[in-house]
């Protein structure tokens, strides 16, 4: 196959000059002229199109095994191909917990006949994610888990956290936290700011963030571990992140989009589709996360993707389930950014691409003669409108529906098969 007229990406921008790409045995086998002059048994037209790799997801729920009325590995990573996701990382949030190698073979076998790309589990790096043993590892590792990661649960015991990141740098393994003192944080379920104060909502300060990126950032220091932070949500910790790299800590961070999109305003009207952890916080906070992207403090742009069934956000806000369906939309999102001025193109697509490959240990993958043909084709100029009925997602629970989004994923190809294609 040979995609024809599509822009590439480089770090200063778009090429001004299309280019042609020719895919043959799951590889680029040639670009530009060579491309055009090879034989193939199908062409396609990108003109006005951006020609990216695909997209790699550091969290997303895959809802499988466990929760079937929330999604599956089919339903989901369907619904990633169509936001340009060509690898995604399953949270170890499934019910079994990914705490052993017989549930992440379970994940890798059922993602290897129903998923459309590539699924890469990430292992619990506490036993049932209580924060009490430490799991195996070693063994999690070796059945195809590529990182550890304790998923949206606390490490409350300050020893266990530093013996797990004192294993896990003894066999050279990623360590995946979301920080938050659980003490802090309480039963809180908002920012504590503003909004929380006039609709009379639990709060989670901004120190049950800052607390545990400190404590983990020292702990990091003194064991060597490659750590890396998951969702981060306030400003000062992105700040101490830098500061921390200035010291030769090996610490890498991500944020997701909805947290460089809103702000705790969303929660308003009590809007429950906005119950996300770590919380929506201040706007001074979300322009320290956009900072954080535009300089690379912060490596990845994730989905926190989270599907939900209808009943887990139609009760009262502090009764609803955390998390938005979002993988499908935050391109779209981020697009929003770039026509804003917040964000450029190039770092928003190195974000979504080459920063998380980085954080993973993966050769990144680009546009080049003999690279794995795993490539997104976006009309950026194109707009579609989130809807019950185009959401390919089980959880329609979406950050924006009923309104027009910017970008339009035309085609993904995971290892040059479709993955995702529209007209």
């Amino acid at each position: 196959m040979r995609i024809v007229n599509g822009h590439r990406l480089t770090t200063n921008g778009r090429d001004e000059k299309t280019c042609s790409l020719l895919i043959r045995n799951g590889r680029i086998e040639a670009l530009g002229e060579e491309a055009d002059q090879a034989e193939a048994d199908q062409v396609m037209d990108a003109t006005g199109c951006l020609v990216t790799t695909g997209f790699i997801d550091l969290c997303c729920n895959l809802r499988e095994p466990g929760a079937g009325q929330k999604g599956n590995i089919a339903s989901e990573t369907r619904a990633a191909a169509k936001g340009g996701y060509t690898t995604v990382c399953a949270a170890p949030d499934s019910s079994p917990i990914n705490d052993s190698g017989a549930v992440t073979h379970l994940i890798r076998e059922v993602a290897s006949t129903r998923s459309p790309i590539n699924v890469l589990p990430l292992g619990a790096a506490t036993r049932g994610l209580e924060g009490e043993l430490l799991s195996d590892m070693v063994g999690l590792s070796a059945a195809g888990c590529v990182a550890l990661s304790n998923g949206m649960a606390t490490v409350r015991n300050a020893r266990i956290l530093r013996r797990a990141m004192a294993y896990a740098q003894t066999f050279g393994f990623t360590l995946m936290l979301q920080p938050r003192n659980h003490a802090l944080a309480a039963d809180g379920f908002a920012h504590d700011g503003v909004v929380t104060t006039r609709l009379g909502l639990l709060g989670i300060p901004e120190v049950a963030e800052t607390a545990a990126v400190s404590e983990m950032l020292l702990l990091a220091e003194e064991t060597g571990v490659r750590l890396h932070l998951s969702q981060l949500s306030t400003a000062r910790s992105v700040a101490m992140v830098a500061e921390a790299r200035l010291r030769g800590v090996a610490v890498t961070a991500d944020v997701t989009m909805h947290h460089l999109v809103f702000t705790e305003q969303a929660l308003g009207d009590f809007d429950s589709r906005f119950h996300v952890l770590p919380p929506l916080r201040s706007e001074y906070d979300r322009q320290g996360l956009l900072a954080g992207v535009r300089d690379g403090v912060i490596d990845a742009i994730v989905s926190q993707h989270q599907p939900h069934d209808s009943a887990a956000k139609r009760a009262p806000l502090a009764a609803t389930e955390p998390g938005l369906s979002s993988i499908e939309s935050v391109l779209s999102l981020g697009l929003g950014l770039v026509q804003q001025g917040e964000l450029s193109e190039a770092r928003l697509i190195a974000a979504l691409t080459s920063g998380p490959a980085a954080v993973l240990g993966l050769a990144a993958n680009t546009l080049s003669v003999g690279a794995v043909a795993d490539v997104c084709v976006i009309d950026t100029g194109a707009t579609w409108t989130p809807s019950a009925n185009n959401i390919l997602s089980a959880g329609k629970h979406v950050p924006v529906d009923s309104r027009p989004l910017s970008g339009v994923v035309r085609h993904t190809f995971c290892r040059g098969n479709t993955a995702w294609s529209v007209v």
